[in-house]
């Protein structure tokens, strides 16, 4: 094992769709009947919110997700959480498990 390795990129790749959904939904809700425009309205809102959260947030709660279904209730930059994430991802390596866990953690807070 070397010192001077290269840092292994991220593992968990944050897709971000968001841009197109909110263009499809300002589209419907300009060709919408009244009926429909308070749910199309609201849908463009919580989409938008959702466009703006940053990907550290998205892996943080894909982290909470993963510890959650493990049962680990607990902090999720703790070791025991550290471990129950690589196994439930057995090819994150450990700077990468860690830098997720405290992701989740600085989320939670």
């Amino acid at each position: 094992m070397s010192l001077f390795r290269k840092p292994q990129p991220l593992a968990v790749l944050v897709v971000r769709d968001a841009p197109e959904v909110v263009a499809a939904l300002r589209s419907a809700l300009e060709a919408a009947p009244d009926a429909e425009r308070p749910g199309l309205e609201r849908a463009l809102a919580l989409a938008e919110e959702s466009a703006g959260r940053p990907d550290a947030e998205l892996r943080g709660r894909w982290v909470r997700q993963r510890l959650d279904a493990a049962g680990h209730q607990g902090p999720a930059d703790s070791v025991e959480a550290i471990k129950i994430l690589r196994r439930a991802e057995p090819g994150l390596t450990l700077l990468q498990a860690v830098t997720y866990a405290k992701e989740a953690a600085a989320s939670e807070a």
